[in-house]
């Protein structure tokens, strides 16, 4: 499994507000030149991170985005699936007829043990918040002062 680069972006920019002023309003040429990402893509993954009210856009001459809610209301899996839509590792585990060998009604090991690991993997972005990563990425870059 690998990040699309919209949930990779998406992920960064939302990381960027969580760490800024709740009360600042944060252009979106900030958020792209800071964490190196190309305006018109962040533009598009921003819109529907707005529509779902994960963050809050805010228009006009001093426009950009906060975050809707606290970032410790936010989880990873909010955000993800928001972007890219719920996780699934193969095509079977989110509809069985789609099996590829053709026998979608019979017991399958293989998709017995990608529906667990699917469940495993959506209850680590479930427990984790903005917040969470925010303070992992300032405890880090503090150790490697150190």
């Amino acid at each position: 499994m690998q990040f699309t680069k919209a949930e990779e972006y998406g992920m960064f920019g939302v990381l960027y507000l969580a760490e800024q002023d709740p009360n600042k309003v944060v252009p979106l040429s900030e958020i792209s030149e800071a964490q190196n990402i190309p305006e018109k893509f962040l533009a598009k993954i921003f819109q529907s991170l707005s529509k779902s009210g994960i963050i809050r856009s805010h228009r006009g001459v001093r426009g950009g985005f906060t975050l809707a809610r606290d970032p410790k209301e936010i989880s990873v899996k909010d955000v993800l699936e928001t972007i890219q839509g719920p996780y699934h590792l193969m095509k079977c585990t989110e509809d069985q007829r789609n099996c590829t060998d053709g026998k979608s009604d019979e017991f399958c090991a293989l998709r017995e043990l990608i529906l667990e690991a699917e469940r495993r993997l959506v209850q680590v972005f479930e427990q984790h918040t903005l917040a969470d990563l925010v303070e992992w990425q300032k405890t880090k870059s503090v150790s490697q002062l150190v």
